[in-house]
């Protein structure tokens, strides 16, 4: 028995030594990437924040009178939403607000990290940069802007198939390895390199890849288009019609380049005032932030996948599960189709969720604590049938 008990300490010992000396060796080899993935599990920010100001916001008015959707419904969404562990949950329909919950810990002052939320604002802004006649139009090739690409067969690549997903330029596939290149491009200190820097993989506009590579170049041409930094550029164009100050998240102080495919804190209010933006064409209250022609554009489907337009998500085609790319498992999940097909929504992962339904005057948004299996039609189902 002694034998054998010793034999298993030092099977054990061996384990701890390996894992000491493997987790050292990655250490040495990136440094950045592991401290940050360290801090991940302490719940902090893999990068440096930076502020993007708000203004005096649009006035969310509340529902003081007879609600227009059924308290049944908004009773089983709110028992869903915390059920999910929701941070918060708001509810627009015909002008007013029905429901704004939040749940224990949150309140309407709480920034949620919207992950790829953040995609469609950068689809925003850049409608606004082409109105003011800063970008010429989706059509013309990237390489006007980014030059690097300009000399290669990348120079194919438009703006719209940024937009779609369909550039065809490579995506490092998923990876838990901290030397690997998906881990530097999520946490390491030089994102836009990694992302600028891509090969060209497939031909143009051949196959559909959501993938955070190509709003990270498109974000790299509206800075080159403006002649701004990003924050800059949201804070002055868009972020002063919102009511809280938001934040961004730079890959690092030395070369201060957002995340633009994710990473973007704010409020749920102001998430509700991008999805009334894009309810109202365009508008907010009496401003006209964005062409009503580049909103439509937005939320047309693509050719390569009807349920994706300008890095926003629809609705036109049911998907039990709705395929991101080609080299990733994961799936948005559906348990049952859409019940109003003109649903857009932006989708950030784990369930951060703005739900527009331009045909019911509705527009729904979800924060909380990350869901892998988020039921994407759940949510927007129960409100939408017990509209009056």
């Amino acid at each position: 028995m002694k034998t054998l008990i010793k034999t298993i300490q030092r099977i054990l010992l061996i384990i701890t030594l390996a894992i000491v000396l493997s987790v050292g060796f990655l250490f040495v080899q990136e440094p950045l990437v592991m401290s940050r993935l360290g801090g991940m599990l302490l719940g902090k920010k893999t990068g440096v924040y930076k502020i993007v100001t708000s203004g005096d916001g649009l006035s969310i008015k509340n529902n003081l009178g007879e609600k227009t959707i059924s308290q049944q419904a908004l009773d089983e969404a709110t028992a869903y939403a915390r059920e999910t562990k929701s941070h918060a949950l708001l509810v627009f329909h015909q002008g007013e607000l029905q429901l704004e919950e939040y749940f224990p810990g949150y309140d309407e002052k709480t920034l949620s990290d919207t992950n790829s939320m953040h995609k469609t604002v950068l689809a925003l802004l850049i409608g606004i940069a082409i109105d003011q006649g800063l970008i010429d139009n989706v059509d013309e090739s990237a390489s006007n802007y980014l030059s690097e690409w300009a000399q290669d067969e990348r120079q194919q690549i438009t703006i719209k198939q940024l937009l779609q997903q369909s550039s065809g330029i490579r995506y490092p596939p998923f990876s838990f390895n901290p030397t690997g290149e998906w881990m530097k491009f999520m946490n390491g200190d030089d994102t836009q390199n990694i992302a600028l820097n891509q090969p060209l993989e497939q031909t143009p506009n051949s196959e559909f890849a959501y993938n955070g590579i190509n709003p990270q170049n498109l974000g790299l041409l509206l800075e080159r288009a403006t002649k701004k930094s990003y924050s800059d550029y949201l804070s002055e164009n868009l972020w002063r019609y919102m009511k809280d100050d938001a934040f961004v998240t730079l890959d690092a102080e030395k070369h201060a380049t957002t995340r633009m495919f994710c990473c973007l804190d704010a409020t749920a209010r102001d998430l509700l005032r991008i999805g009334l933006l894009i309810l109202n064409q365009g508008r907010l209250g009496d401003s006209r932030i964005v062409s009503e022609t580049w909103i439509r554009e937005m939320i047309t489907p693509s050719d390569l996948n009807p349920n994706y337009g300008y890095l926003t998500w629809l609705g036109t085609e049911y998907q039990e599960n709705r395929i991101y790319n080609n080299k990733s498992s994961a799936t948005g999940f559906h348990s049952e189709p859409f019940v109003d097909e003109d649903i857009v929504f932006l989708d950030g992962f784990g369930g951060q969720r703005a739900y527009i339904i331009p045909s019911k005057d509705l527009v729904i948004i979800r924060t909380g604590a990350i869901v892998w299996d988020w039921d994407d039609a759940k949510l927007p189902n129960i409100i939408s049938k017990g509209v009056n």
